[in-house]
């Protein structure tokens, strides 16, 4: 394999971990449409329960869980892009080698 597909995970991987990084930080950017409606039901219904004077212990459960689920979502990707990323070392390693042994001296 070449070093452009090394250098192409490299960089799935740096955006990657700067996306889980920010779903740790709270922010909403790295989260995907379906994360994004349970966050928003979520703080549509703990307002709508703040508002009528009544406790909000379920609304935040639930933004806890989709936060829990976007980051678990992320680290499982990043952690797929790693092992990707040895495979293609190895594989490019076993090449070299080979290609050396082939030859005579």
């Amino acid at each position: 394999m070449s070093n452009a597909d090394i250098r192409r995970l490299d960089r799935e991987i740096r955006h990657t971990a700067k996306k889980l990084d920010a779903v740790r930080r709270g922010e909403l950017w790295p989260l995907n449409s379906r994360e994004r409606r349970a966050m928003a039901r979520a703080v549509a219904g703990g307002t709508y329960r703040t508002l009528r004077g009544r406790s909000t212990g379920r609304a935040e459960q639930q933004l806890e869980t989709a936060s829990n689920a976007a980051e678990m979502r992320l680290s499982a990707e990043l952690t797929a892009l790693h092992g990707e990323r040895q495979r293609l070392i190895t594989k490019a390693a076993h090449e070299k080698a080979a290609k050396k042994s082939s030859g005579w001296w």
